[in-house]
């Protein structure tokens, strides 16, 4: 089953293959790199996977994941199915292998697994975490019951999201709280419950965040995504600028987060949880009171204590609070809103473990998933970063004690030497923090207690009195000179396994008590039992969880501060590689051998590049693994022979026997292939010499059988076209009827073919034989009103006025003018000049008219025939010829007698204009490059369609009454307008127009 699943992997390589591709990719497992020690190469091999999108890495069965800061399709169904049941190192790096691998080991070992998650904020734990329960949600056997325990567990990861993550600084969903949660199975493997415990909730940052930070996602969901209803219900309004404890950081909006869909996500994961409608409102109850008791504000009376400034605010606390000092009653305030949001938090993870329990008594076995803060190194670290960095300090000393704890056991049980490992014991700095009577914790505890004024700088100087001996432990006060310069007063460092870090007091004192004043307490009761220890001590027993349960490890790595996809910043992943201990891990992977494999996997693999192995051995596998690696020549400090596995020291060893393997395998192949192809080709030619023999034989009898049937028919039905064609003329008879019924499919299949395309095909209709002459003339009728009709169906109302106008112009000029076949296809506009670009005061002049075409024109003087350029605006009653500010000449169209143009391909127009007096202007003579657009215009808008004349030689006109000058046209080299010799008007049209127009008139016939 394993098998086949893994050759169902498209794409993928094995472990050992892909050594291979190592100088592209990288080593997939940081194991068999082989300058181990150097931090250098483990950087480079690192950044080399990540610059080909390989996120995750391999120290052993550690997974290292670095975050890419985009989507990767690494994610889908088909990934899950493919790391299904696969051993281990069987497939690419992948959070999959690890979590099916702890699922199947699981199963086979019946016991407890727990898979520790860790980074710096930003680095995608929540993420891991997130993949890991949906790859089991998948895999895990289905049924109704299972679906909705898993589905609750899914759900709840919203739901703590909201209530324990925050923006930073480094991350805008940082987890501000340690997780970790036991998914329980039955013995059929089958997910049946779960339960969660929380750690080290930042509380302080109900009351405080720094700039550029949020509160808990929580507030901001509600205020911005909450219901008017509940809203008003709750005394809230829909802006967190109200509220003081959401307005500290500056930033409660922010263009990453979508508060308002966050907080439909967790409305519907409240249900799934079987949150009831009374759960829900008490709990936003709560949230909205925390948002309220922020909002209450101090002022100072006459003897100094603290009294509300406004008398509308709970006036309870006023007694309550009596007689504290304004600071007082302010810090009394915020302890109060901590612990009730702390009481509230854990309250919301018990009733989320309520609905995950499993109350049958079965025996079942857990997964754990601790998902906890990474080591913080701020610019100042106070007493939360101390709790947080002591947590990873447990966790570093409980990492390498498993690790070395697994390895010793396989050596142990495979019967090699185990060889002490040397490295870094962080007990040390574990006891200076933990050890009863003498750590700082203990030193804190006291300093809480003991009667008098405690202040975090007393706290600092009996630190100083009880461990100023420590090699790991400095302050201002222990340090020489040049460290002294870098430690304020108030500073102590410790010299923590990933690093110095220094941390500032003040405050240790505050929040270590994290207790409510006086009379506060009596309100404390009202809310039940005092909340989880804050305190590093309360990790105590998670260290026992762990240590209880089969430890699997991933460690995230952010790849940049910038959160920018495809950038890896060398100094940022060195610091965090320092601070998780990988290369600390990967040192104690490589104190024996850096490759184990069991002997029938390993003889598997490589026994091609042994005779003796090859191509099968038939001995105990042990015994061929000896062979083999004698014929390879390994060294005997190279390797060692266990019980059921070989251990190879060097991973060159590994890379010489895999390059000789890639080396080997093309080799076998091409021989392989050689003999196949041989063997197949020789049996394939002797089948088809035989199959060709029979069906030669079988084809030649068809074919003679076939034929002989065609000939038959042939020869009747020649005989019946011959009698049919004979007697066609006459009336229809059995000798004939076959033959006309040809006829009529024969010309009605070419008809079909050669049916006229446009209407004004005339001439390509088919012939018809005599017996269809009938019928083809009413299917000609027919075909053409079908064309008629489609195009009429076709044409637009702007087309069908078109071709009304081109109607008017051939009624006037068709077969009279030489250049009217050219103007048929140019379509007709609306008009040629714009209003705009006509003179405001000559629209103001004939604004009582409404125009209806505009176009340029050149006038010629009466006298003198000099041109012109002026605008012809036709309106509802004339037309006016226009020269920029002023009309040259109205002509009204009663007055107009009729319009002359010649029938050569000119573009002169003669307006002839009734006038009996002398002073009047004559008649018009105009030259305009869309002659029959003008003249169609006027004769729809003067309905003087009539009086529009196509003249044959010469135009006479009226200069004025009385007087009459007369235009000449001919034909020339080229196109010309002036007054010749006579004093008339001689308009040239070349030859070319003439030789277009021929053309024209040729190609339309």
């Amino acid at each position: 089953m394993q098998g086949h699943k893994a050759q169902g992997a498209q794409g993928q390589l094995d472990m050992e293959g892909a050594l291979t591709a190592r100088d592209r990719v990288g080593i997939q497992d940081f194991v068999l790199l082989d300058t181990h020690t150097s931090e250098t190469a483990f950087l480079g091999n690192l950044k080399k996977r990540f610059s080909e999108d390989l996120i995750y890495t391999y120290i052993g069965t550690l997974l290292v994941s670095v975050n890419p800061y985009k989507e990767l399709d690494i994610y889908s169904k088909k990934q899950m199915d493919i790391y299904m049941g696969v051993n281990f190192f069987e497939l690419p790096p992948h959070i999959y292998a690890l979590a099916d691998n702890a699922y199947h080991t699981m199963m086979a070992e019946a016991n407890n697994h727990f898979i520790l998650i860790s980074g710096e904020s930003g680095a995608g734990k929540t993420e891991a975490s997130k993949k890991i329960l949906q790859y089991y949600a998948v895999s895990c056997p289905s049924t109704t019951l299972l679906d909705s325990v898993r589905d609750r567990m899914l759900v709840s990861n919203p739901v703590l999201e909201a209530f324990g993550n925050a923006k930073t600084l480094k991350n805008d969903n940082s987890s501000r709280f340690g997780k970790y949660m036991d998914i329980q199975f039955d013995i059929q493997g089958d997910a049946v419950g779960g339960h969660i415990l929380s750690y080290l909730l930042e509380k302080s940052r109900v009351v405080h965040q720094n700039h550029g930070e949020r509160n808990f996602h929580i507030f901001y969901q509600l205020v911005e995504g909450g219901e008017e209803d509940l809203l008003h219900q709750l005394g809230l309004e829909s802006n967190c600028q109200h509220y003081s404890y959401l307005v500290q950081d500056e930033c409660a909006n922010v263009t990453s987060i979508n508060d308002k869909n966050d907080w439909k996500t967790v409305r519907n994961a409240l249900s799934v949880i079987d949150f009831d409608e009374s759960d829900i409102q008490h709990l936003f109850g709560i949230i909205a009171s925390v948002l309220h008791l922020g909002n209450v504000q101090f002022e100072a009376d006459s003897k100094g204590y603290a009294t509300l400034n406004k008398n509308t605010e709970l006036r309870w606390v006023s007694t309550v609070l009596s007689p504290f000092t304004v600071d007082h009653a302010i810090y009394a305030r915020n302890a109060l809103a901590k612990a009730i949001y702390g009481r509230t938090f854990t309250w919301l993870v018990n009733k989320i473990n309520d609905s995950m329990e499993n109350k049958e008594p079965s025996r079942k076995t857990v997964i754990g998933l601790l998902d906890i803060y990474g080591f913080e190194v701020f610019y100042v670290n106070s007493f939360e970063q101390f709790c947080i960095n002591y947590c990873n300090e447990k966790l570093q000393q409980l990492f390498i004690q498993l690790t070395l704890k697994s390895e010793q056991e396989e050596y142990e049980a495979e019967g090699i030497g185990w060889e002490p490992v040397q490295f870094f014991n962080n007990k040390i700095i574990c006891d200076l923090v933990e050890e009863k009577h003498r750590g700082i914790i203990s030193v804190l505890d006291e300093e809480c207690l003991r009667p008098g004024e405690a202040t975090d700088f007393t706290f600092l100087e009996k630190l100083e009195e009880k461990m100023g001996s420590h090699p790991h432990f400095i302050t201002h006060k222990l340090s020489d000179k040049k460290i002294r310069k870098t430690l304020d007063r108030g500073d102590f460092r410790l010299l923590h396994y990933a690093g110095e870090v220094t941390y500032c007091v003040v405050g240790f004192i505050d929040k270590n008590n994290d207790m409510l004043y006086r009379n506060i307490k009596d309100v404390n009761k009202l809310l039940g039992d005092s909340t989880t220890d804050p305190r590093p001590s309360s990790l105590l027993g998670l260290t026992d969880i762990l240590m209880s349960k089969e430890p699997w490890y991933v460690r995230c790595l952010k790849s940049n501060e910038s959160k920018q996809p495809g950038r890896f910043d060398d100094v940022l992943v060195r610091h965090q590689v320092k601070y998780l201990g990988l290369m600390e891990h990967l040192r104690v992977r490589r104190a024996g051998f850096a490759y184990r494999r069991r002997y029938e996997l390993f003889l598997q693999r490589y026994k091609p590049l042994c005779p003796a192995t090859w191509p099968h051995w038939r001995g105990v596998a042990a015994e061929g693994v000896e062979v083999l690696v004698q014929h390879l020549g390994y060294l005997p400090d190279e390797y060692k022979m266990g019980r059921t596995k070989i251990f190879i020291r060097h991973p060159r060893t590994l890379f010489a026997t895999e390059d000789a393997f890639e080396v080997c395998k093309h080799k076998l192949a091409s021989r392989i292939q050689a003999q196949y192809k041989g063997y197949r080709q020789k049996g394939e030619f002797r089948r088809q010499k035989e199959a060709a023999t029979k069906i030669e034989t079988c084809w030649r009898g068809v074919q003679a059988r076939k034929e002989k049937e065609r000939r038959q028919w042939a020869v009747k039905v020649i005989k019946k076209f011959i009698k049919g064609y004979m007697t066609r003329g006459e009336a229809k008879t059995t000798d004939n009827s076959e033959y006309l019924a040809f006829v009529r499919q024969n010309y009605l299949n070419r008809l079909k073919d050669n049916l006229p395309k446009t209407v004004l095909d005339k001439i390509s209709w088919l012939t018809p034989p005599p017996v269809l002459t009938e019928a083809s003339a009413i299917l000609r009728q027919l075909h053409m009103r079908v064309m008629v009709t489609r195009y009429v169906r076709g044409i637009t109302a702007q087309q069908k006025a078109q071709l009304q106008l081109k109607g008017i112009t051939s009624v006037i000029f068709k077969d009279k003018k030489d250049s009217y076949p050219q103007s048929v296809s140019q379509p007709f506009v609306d008009t040629r000049i714009s209003e705009q670009d006509i003179n405001m005061k000559v629209l103001q002049m004939i604004r009582h008219e409404r125009i209806k075409y505009s176009v340029p024109v050149v006038k010629y003087d009466r006298n003198g025939f000099k041109p012109r350029p002026r605008q012809l605006i036709l309106t509802q009653t004339a037309a006016y010829v226009v020269d920029e500010a002023k009309i040259k000449q109205k002509v009204q169209y009663t007055t107009l007698k009729g319009v002359s143009v010649s029938t050569l391909s000119d573009s002169i127009i003669i307006f002839h204009i009734a006038s009996e007096d002398v002073k009047q202007k004559g008649d018009l003579v105009i030259q305009c490059d869309h002659l029959f657009e003008v003249l169609t215009k006027l004769s729809v808008v003067a309905n003087k369609q009539s009086a529009i004349n196509v003249v044959q030689g010469s135009i006479s006109f009226q200069i004025q009454a009385g007087k009459e000058g007369i235009v000449d046209f001919s034909s020339g080299q080229e196109s010309m307008v002036y007054k010749d010799k006579n004093g008339h008007l001689m308009v040239v049209r070349s030859f070319v127009n003439s030789r277009l127009r021929e053309a024209w008139v040729c190609m339309l016939v």
